[in-house]
């Protein structure tokens, strides 16, 4: 059986890295896309022993950058088969009345029209071929909203009604469509919501055993290896000590 081919946004840290790697394993050729060349390069020097691996630096917010990026890959990874739209970010946490115009810019344009302008790239040459896998990143914020989360909320339930609606629209090409939900996961998430306040960021995976990347990759991995009656659409994922956005099992220090 010939290698797929992924496509994965956001690839330079977090779940998109761990998820890089875990394909990796798993001989799945890989196209990475982030905003750091360091990293990308980084990347593709140290998984390119174990699958072939192309990187892409653009930001998914460049409309042009995505379209010219991805219409012009090599041959030998143009045929994309698994697409992880992982990219996403959140900005800030004030109640709506104090929040930032420049952060609310920021979480639209890369967690929803980034993400559309990838898939839009990506979709036609599904399509054409009748086959392909996207796995939407969303969050738990995409399935209820949580006190000074407005905007960054607002965000994550736009993707969950795009991976509704790119499910039923796709459905009749034999595009496979689903999304992962995942609640608190130890990356560098806090550190840009809170910019650069390590110690506020440090405090919110405090007290408990949160999500690590790797758990959301085994999870990515496990989704794109069913068979192809399987298409699971959408999984929310939380650690064991979360209940909900607002209710969180913390030990006392």
């Amino acid at each position: 059986m010939a290698s797929r081919t992924a496509l994965i946004t956001g690839a330079t840290s977090g779940i998109g890295k761990a998820t890089a790697q875990l394909f990796a394993a798993n001989k799945i050729n890989l196209i990475l896309c982030g905003r750091r060349q360091d990293r990308l390069e980084a990347l593709q020097n140290d998984l390119g022993a174990k699958t072939k691996v192309h990187i892409l630096n653009f930001d998914v917010r460049d409309k042009d950058a995505v379209f010219s990026s991805i219409n012009n890959l090599p041959e030998e990874f143009s045929n994309i088969d698994i697409l992880i739209n992982n990219a996403g970010n959140a900005h800030g946490l004030e109640p709506i009345n104090d929040g930032s115009l420049e952060d609310w810019d920021a979480m639209l344009d890369i967690n929803v029209k980034g993400l559309l302008y990838v898939s839009k790239a990506i979709i036609p040459q599904m399509v054409s071929k009748k086959s392909g896998h996207i796995i939407n990143i969303g969050s738990t914020a995409g399935k209820e909203v949580y006190p000074k989360g407005n905007v960054y909320c607002a965000s994550k339930h736009a993707v969950d009604a795009i991976n509704q609606g790119m499910r039923m629209d796709l459905n009749p090409y034999g595009i496979r469509v689903g999304a992962v939900n995942p609640g608190l996961v130890e990356t560098e998430f806090s550190k840009v919501r809170f910019k650069g306040d390590d110690v506020r960021a440090e405090t919110v995976y405090s007290g408990y055993q949160p999500l690590k990347p790797e758990d959301i990759a085994d999870i990515i991995h496990f989704v794109v290896t069913r068979p192809y009656h399987v298409n699971i659409a959408d999984l929310v994922v939380m650690p064991t000590a979360q209940a909900s956005s607002t209710i969180l099992n913390k030990k006392e220090a």
